[in-house]
């Protein structure tokens, strides 16, 4: 049955995250690049100064809500989502993608990334313009409500968008327990045992008493912690990675030859057909570019709608900066660090050691802090894991209530706290898969509807660029509610 099950899934995983599901991710992409005339370029310096400089000057941005208030505020949710998206994979996935695409599939991780967050942005717009104020007075969004609503307000299409965003909410369930949760886990029981010796189930109890306090706490507490937790492990592991970065700055020029000179080669760093060098690099630069940031997934769109922003562009001018920080910025430096280590032929990509995955970064490392090197890997997946498991903690809480109502979003919680202590010491490889194909599985959907409501993405943009930076006067676009429109 296992074998079948296997077999299945396999098929299923292949085609989410086979050329089809990266076309399609990537199509969508160069889609909400034009509709909204390339505004990740043309207002680049708009939204830096209403993200990340707004974080220092606008104390709104930063500004926690009254206690009564289950709203969150704007960098409340960026660290919630970054939560999520900053995870193994900005140093598996990485390191994984160097190793099958050579250096060349960093380049085609940043091309994913530049349009993917235009995907992220257009989520978040939908997100906000289509949520829902619940009878706790908490934000409700995400792709399951623009589905609904949205895509389902179309002549026609009521029955369609019901289904898409019960399937989304599904899968989104299904994935949360999985990529959100054993995986991560187990991530952190292998390498404290590795690092520190430390057992399994004694990581496996810490991680359950720490979730349980946080997680049941609602959203609130959820955000508390990640706007505290995410800037901190950002920050060590930028600095160490630019440590390591510059101990090597010589070699810096080189690293950045090798990434552009990999990404046009016609021959796979062992050789092979013609033509198959830039496939591979194409290939696994698209899939770690989507697997870290997700975008397109329809995931982080679900916390960005509890912030408490009023316009639906500024929440996704916040998702354009998910996706620069998380892959522009994090998975740029891990890279960095792998190619300027020697542990890579910068003149054939071809790997000069046999570790992979998170040992090659910690190897990385220790060409500079030594034997510490994998012990701070250790330590940044403990964070970057651990932080992700609070994330998914919400996107899951939040595909449950749709489901299932929010009265019974308890039940959710405690299962999800329960399965860390077997996610910690239990062998999941299958479990893994399975979760990695509903991960997948929630794009479809999700991407469905966000094609679909492009034209509506673009009237809210134009309308937010004619009043603000044109300065016209015409009504805003604030939501598809009268009602709230007018909150």
């Amino acid at each position: 049955m296992i074998e079948i099950i296997t077999k299945i899934n396999n098929a299923v995983n292949g085609v989410v995250w086979g050329t089809f599901g990266i076309a399609l991710l990537f199509i969508a992409g160069i889609i909400m690049t034009l509709v909204n005339r390339g505004f990740q370029f043309t207002h680049f310096f708009h939204w830096i100064k209403l993200t990340i400089g707004a974080i220092f000057k606008d104390k709104s941005v930063t500004a926690h809500t009254e206690k009564g208030n289950k709203a969150i505020s704007q960098f409340q949710s960026l660290c919630t989502a970054l939560a999520a998206t900053i995870g193994t994979g900005n140093i598996v996935g990485v390191a994984t993608a160097i190793v099958l695409g050579g250096p060349g599939a960093i380049f085609w991780m940043w091309i994913m990334a530049i349009f993917g967050m235009m995907t992220n942005y257009s989520e978040n717009v939908l997100g906000i313009f289509f949520r829902r104020k619940g009878a706790n007075g908490e934000w409700h969004g995400g792709a399951m409500y623009y589905l609904k609503d949205g895509l389902g307000g179309y002549k026609g299409c009521k029955w369609i968008g019901v289904i898409l965003a019960v399937l989304f909410s599904a899968f989104c369930l299904l994935a949360s327990f999985g990529i959100g949760n054993m995986s991560q886990v187990n991530s952190i029981a292998g390498n404290m045992k590795s690092a520190f010796n430390i057992p399994s189930w004694v990581t496996g109890i810490g991680l359950v008493i720490l979730s349980a306090i946080v997680i049941l706490g609602g959203l609130k507490r959820v955000a508390a912690v990640t706007e505290k937790l995410v800037p901190v492990m950002a920050i060590l592991y930028i600095l160490g990675a630019l440590i390591v970065i510059f101990a090597h700055a010589s070699i810096i020029p080189a690293a950045f030859t090798s990434i552009f000179r990999g990404a046009f080669s016609v021959k796979s760093a062992s050789g092979g057909i013609v033509g198959y060098g830039i496939q591979l690099a194409i290939t696994w630069g698209f899939k770690r570019g989507a697997f870290s940031n997700e975008a397109g997934l329809g995931s982080s769109v679900m916390v960005h709608s509890s912030s408490n922003v009023k316009e639906p562009v500024r929440q996704g001018m916040w998702g354009i900066f998910e996706v620069f920080a998380d892959t522009i910025i994090v998975c740029t430096l891990t890279a960095l660090v792998v190619l300027t280590s020697g542990l890579v032929d910068l003149e054939t990509g071809t790997m000069v050691t046999d570790s992979v995955k998170s040992a090659l970064v910690g190897e990385s490392f220790a060409t500079v802090f030594g034997k510490a090197g994998p012990m701070f890997i250790a330590i940044a997946i403990l964070l970057f894991a651990y932080s992700t498991v609070l994330g998914w903690s919400h996107y899951g809480t939040t595909a449950w209530g749709y489901l299932f109502g929010d009265k019974t979003s308890v039940i959710y919680k405690i299962l999800f706290v329960v399965i860390i202590f077997f996610g910690c010491t239990m062998s999941l490889d299958l479990a893994w898969d399975l979760s990695d194909t509903f991960n997948g599985l929630m794009m479809i959907p999700n991407l469905i509807g966000v094609i679909a409501l492009c034209p509506v993405v673009a009237k809210i943009t134009k309308n937010y660029i004619d009043r603000y930076i044109h300065k016209k006067d015409v009504k805003p676009m604030i939501s598809a509610f009268e009602d709230q429109a007018e909150e």
